[in-house]
């Protein structure tokens, strides 16, 4: 008997394009920006405020690399082994040309801390001691400036010497580097949840949840309070060649200066004006793009988790809102949310999109790492109006099971899917780019998989769920890439969980999601 072939179902999704200035659309930002500006952008070129805390020879290192930012940047000549031109660098122009700002190192707001001071509190006997001393080093700064000055800043970068990189952070090695006795006694405490509305009940019972011993996330939670987007730089980033070990070669290694510049920037543009640099063109009107994160308290005595939902539009910005902590972490290692406290996270969503768009969205399509339960599921269903059609959407990463090879030098095209079903498919987001043909990757890409699993109304064509997932890849306002392997709903889940799971960040119910990056 003759068994029939089985045809593999392959497409190719096109690249998603950005719309920049004067409505002008491109499928690469640097490009877009270079060449028409910012989306939206201010007409004229608009003075940025910096304040910066740091010490004073890392304010120094700031205020060159200002200087340096304000004119062109070229990428360094291609090595004498390279055959090929470097289509993924660009020349970074100048920041008042790419992006219509500017920032003026000789106005910084400078709030300066002592190197021996910085040295003292992260030498700290107790580790969670250790990095509150560093961030209150730095954030006490920002607070004092806040109560006693009138002057207005837009943003905050926080300059840090490479100590708080290696001192600061969880598992740090702090073995042989001459401690010093504290004054903490870290004491066990009975950990309670947190009500998700700060109006019903209130929530300074969350005081108890102990900061985990990170720098970067405990500086994000606390600024969360003051209001202000900040920006966390290293020294050896803004003056590599400052920093070099006994054999003269630099102690990190840095992508070239034109690519630093455009990704510093590109985030100093997002902290700093009222819209992104660039949003997704020929977007479906009335499409609302949310993403689940969940993340466990730390040290919680019974694994509690705190989950947040992260509400990204086609104009590009996100919204972040926080939701309750509870025993959301299943017996199957997945996280599921009870009736009451999913139906009031989409009810927040959905409030924010009304009152930005001034209706509820057409489609409200829900992005998470696993499956949704049938109580979570019926809770999502019920909290969106009857014109609202709730998709769920699951986006797994895979780890080299399935792999597709093409005839040729490079990899599968970014943007190929192996269509499974009306419900399944594998969408390689990272692959060869045509537009600057090479890949960029280190080997074979690994595609995503990705199940629309519910939805309420009408099954959207599959090929058109691709199409979203590959546009929210472009959406990374923390760098200037071409594309990230991940849609944006997913890609920042962690790092948004991390920082909420902070007693600090208590009362971050509803933020813009540029606080958290």
């Amino acid at each position: 008997m003759e068994i029939p072939e089985k045809t593999l179902n392959v497409v190719h999704i096109a690249e998603p394009v950005m719309e920049f200035g004067n409505g002008q659309t491109c499928d690469h930002p640097k490009d877009g920006l270079f060449l028409y500006g910012a989306h939206d952008g201010p007409r004229s070129v608009r003075h940025v405020s910096v304040g910066v805390v740091g010490t004073e020879q890392g304010i120094a290192y700031l205020a060159e690399w200002a200087h340096k930012i304000s004119r062109l940047v070229r990428v360094p000549p291609p090595g004498k082994t390279e055959k090929k031109l470097r289509l993924h660098l660009s020349d970074f122009p100048g920041i008042a040309e790419a992006f219509g700002i500017s920032i003026d190192p000789n106005a910084f707001v400078r709030r300066v801390i002592g190197a021996k001071n910085i040295d003292d509190a992260s030498l700290t006997v107790n580790h969670h001691e250790a990095v509150a001393k560093a961030a209150d080093l730095y954030v006490d700064q920002i607070i004092h400036h806040d109560h006693h000055e009138e002057h207005k800043v837009d943003v905050w970068i926080l300059v840090l010497p490479e100590l708080i990189f290696e001192r600061c952070k969880p598992q740090s090695r702090r073995s042989g580097l001459g401690l010093i006795k504290g004054d903490f006694g870290k004491r066990q405490r009975t950990r309670v949840d947190l009500p998700l509305l700060s109006d019903v009940i209130d929530q300074s019972e969350e005081e108890i949840f102990d900061d985990i011993p990170d720098f970067h996330r405990q500086v994000k939670a606390r600024l969360l309070k003051v209001g202000y987007t900040s920006q966390l730089l290293r020294e050896t980033t803004l003056a590599p060649e400052s920093f070099k070990n006994s054999a003269g070669y630099a102690t990190r290694r840095l992508q070239e200066p034109a690519s630093v510049a455009w990704n510093l920037a590109t985030g100093l543009y997002y902290k700093t004006q009222p819209k992104p640099p660039w949003k997704l063109a020929h977007v479906r009107p009335g499409v609302c793009y949310v993403g689940l994160a969940f993340k466990n308290l730390p040290n919680h005595p019974q694994n509690h988790a705190c989950c947040a939902a992260q509400m990204f539009l086609s104009e590009g910005d996100g919204v972040v809102f926080r939701g309750a902590n509870g025993p959301w972490k299943t017996a199957e290692r997945e996280y599921h949310l009870k009736t009451a406290e999913a139906k009031n996270l989409i009810a927040m969503v959905l409030d924010t999109y009304k009152d930005k768009q001034g209706g509820p969205p057409k489609e409200l399509f829900i992005h998470g790492k696993t499956t949704f339960s049938e109580e979570e599921w019926d809770a999502f269903a019920q909290a969106a109006p009857s014109g609202t059609n709730v998709i769920g959407v699951r986006i797994k990463t895979t780890s080299g099971d399935v792999k597709l090879f093409r005839d040729g030098d490079y990899p599968v095209l970014r943007g190929t899917a192996m269509i499974l079903s009306d419900r399944n498919a594998y969408l390689w987001t990272n692959g060869f780019l045509p537009r600057l043909a090479t890949y960029i990757g280190p080997e074979t890409p690994n595609p995503l998989f990705v199940t629309v699993l519910k939805c309420t109304g009408e099954l959207p064509a599959l090929e058109t769920v691709l199409a979203d997932i590959m546009g929210l890849t472009k959406l990374n306002y923390n760098a200037c890439n071409y594309s990230d392997g991940l849609p944006v709903t997913i890609r920042f889940a962690d790092k948004v969980g991390e920082i909420l799971t902070m007693g600090s960040a208590k009362d971050a119910e509803r933020q813009p999601f540029k606080f958290y990056v």
